[in-house]
């Protein structure tokens, strides 16, 4: 079994070699858009063989682009287009089911690339050299850049690890280009006797995870001290927007990202720590795919309703959940999908589901049939939990794995 990890390189440029590769990222990006702009206009195309077809040559004229790059650019747009068609239909069958009344507009315009990361394909636009260094392709030909990065990632490259494809990054605030180059592991095969335990994991805004287990363990992992910061974020970004000098642009470029990359750590040593206390488990997480279609978002114009808002649309529990699942195989652990449907409103007692089981949606869970309570972040998880063991007795009953591991690398 394979897990897919993301070893993120900093590349040491002269200031020739830097010229070079920013030149190709806003070529890479301009050739995005106006692939995207054909495909809208000719009835937005998501095929890539058609579009590489109809766009091929005017790339390579327009742009310059090397060959490999200019068939990469239909693909990324097509792997766009998809994504979004997807998203339309998905919306469709929300709102005839009353789900929600709001149309998805993504394909309403031919969709702006902005980020101007490019993606390398292995052994075509680069390859790795001896003593760390990576020979990478530009518009101007081959340049040959030293690396640096995380030495267990180092390694893994120098000793013959399945490498992938690649995306040139370019943090604007540091002005310095990295290579996030996709790493294939080999992990042991998962069977029923290797992962003996079971854990379940409920996600949410008040407590960033909670976890339990069927000998009645359970862990709070708190989020309390982002939402400060992060609330601090949103003023300032704020105030600089709309004092609009140019100091205040300089400063909020040198500010982006930070409360992001605050989140992406919190979330590393959560994961971290769910996956070291539950070694050779069966780790249950919620599937909680096109929530945010099914969850009403608050109406009004009042900064209550306005900060509530912000801080649903920026839960980041795919994220949580991805980090869990590629940390999970790296341990000999596994993470599974499981049926999110009333985790937190049915009871682990006697199994009674009613939207009453938690007054006022609150911390309190209070069973009416049985007088059951306990915290409803930790009934969530212990339903989890009984529900991944039923998954794995199943596992152990047929030998075949009834739901589809959440093996999503980084």
């Amino acid at each position: 079994m394979q897990t897919v990890v993301t070893a993120k390189l900093k590349l040491n440029t002269t200031p020739e070699q830097f010229k070079a590769l920013r030149t190709t990222q806003l070529a890479y990006r301009d050739s995005l858009n106006y692939v995207s702009q054909y495909a809208f206009e000719h009835g937005k195309l998501s095929n890539a063989v058609r579009l590489q077809d109809a766009t091929y040559e005017e790339i390579r004229l327009r742009f310059h682009l090397p060959s490999q790059m200019a068939c990469s650019v239909p693909r990324q747009v097509g792997a766009s287009y998809k994504a979004l068609w997807t998203k339309v239909k998905n919306n469709a069958v929300h709102r005839k089911e009353g789900k929600t009344k709001k149309r998805y507009k993504g394909l309403d315009k031919a969709p702006k690339f902005i980020s101007p990361t490019l993606t390398y394909q292995y052994k075509k636009d680069y390859t790795f050299k001896k003593e760390q260094q990576v020979s990478i392709l530009t518009l101007e030909g081959r340049v040959i850049v030293p690396y640096t990065g995380y030495n267990k990632h180092v390694a893994l490259i120098q000793r013959g690890a399945e490498i992938g494809a690649s995306k040139l990054w370019y943090d604007k605030p540091k002005k310095q280009f990295y290579l996030l180059v996709s790493l294939a592991i080999e992990t042991a095969d998962p069977t029923p006797e290797t992962h003996k335990q079971v854990a379940g994991v409920d996600v949410g805004m008040r407590y960033l995870a909670v976890t339990a287990t069927m000998q009645g363990d359970c862990t709070f992992h708190s989020g309390k001290q982002i939402v400060p910061k992060a609330n601090h974020s949103a003023r300032l970004r704020k105030r600089l927007q709309k004092k609009g000098t140019r100091s205040a642009t300089r400063r909020l470029v040198a500010i982006s990202g930070r409360e992001r990359r605050l989140k992406q750590n919190t979330n590393h040593v959560v994961s971290k720590r769910i996956v070291l206390q539950h070694p050779q488990s069966l780790i249950g997480l919620e599937h909680l795919t096109d929530i945010r279609e099914r969850i009403k978002r608050r109406k009004g114009k009042n900064a209550k309703q306005r900060k509530a808002n912000r801080t649903f649309s920026k839960w980041s529990f795919a994220e949580l959940h991805s980090m869990i699942a590629y940390k999970a195989l790296l341990h000999r652990s596994m993470a599974i999908k499981v049926d999110a449907n009333s985790t937190s409103q049915a009871c682990p007692k006697c199994g009674h589901t009613c939207k009453e089981n938690r007054p006022n949606k609150g911390l309190l869970f209070f069973c009416q049939n049985c007088q059951y309570t306990l915290h409803a972040d930790l009934v969530g998880a212990r339903n989890i939990a009984m529900r991944t063991l039923l998954i794995r007795q199943d596992w152990r009953g047929t030998g075949l794995l009834s739901v589809r591991a959440f093996c999503v690398g980084r």
